[in-house]
């Protein structure tokens, strides 16, 4: 567990910052990249929660912020590194837990009648951008994937994730008794 005794460093004032196993990498490298588009969908997730979202996605969602760091601290140490460095990792059991939630959700919701816009309550508002920074944090960690290995469920994760955020909304609108915004294809 780190302990922090200071906030700043001033390491990164030469335009670098420090992976989990020390070496230094320009801030805009591909790591850092995707390592940052997980922190935004963690701040917009902390976002959702403070929209006091109905009980079980606040508590689904808690743990999903843990499991993010899980997925940073997997990030921000390269693969070729794991084996120095041990730390938290995401595992198939985070990405079955998703799983889970998206299937008891999708049943309470039934089945789609067409594409949904972002809206409906402000709790999934909030939850709807979460998704879409997912997806952002995913295209980020595939591109990094291009170049470099990374942690073999992370993209798995941010995938089953975006899919567990879009179910949220639905239910979040479903719970406060908001309609879902449906796609108007001849507007």
């Amino acid at each position: 567990m780190p302990k922090l005794t200071k906030i700043y460093t001033k390491t990164g004032d030469d335009g670098t910052t420090g992976l989990g196993d020390g070496q230094r990498v320009k801030k805009h490298s591909p790591r850092i990249e995707a390592c940052g588009a997980v922190d935004e969908l963690n701040s917009q997730i902390g976002v959702a929660l403070a929209s006091d979202l109905e009980d079980e996605l606040g508590e689904v969602l808690r743990t999903v912020q843990n499991e993010l760091f899980h997925l940073g601290a997997d990030l921000c140490v390269p693969v070729e590194s794991k084996q120095r460095r041990k730390g938290p990792r995401i595992e198939q059991r985070h990405v079955d837990a998703l799983e889970r939630v998206i299937d008891r959700l999708t049943s309470k919701l039934g089945p789609l009648e067409n594409f949904i816009l972002p809206g409906g309550s402000t709790g999934a508002a909030h939850l709807h951008v979460a998704r879409a920074l997912c997806r952002r944090a995913e295209r980020a960690t595939t591109a990094l994937a291009e170049q470099e290995a990374v942690g073999p469920l992370v993209v798995t994760y941010l995938n089953r994730l975006s899919d567990a955020l879009f179910v949220m909304a639905r239910e979040e609108n479903r719970h406060r008794g908001a309609s879902d915004v449906y796609w108007n294809s001849r507007s």
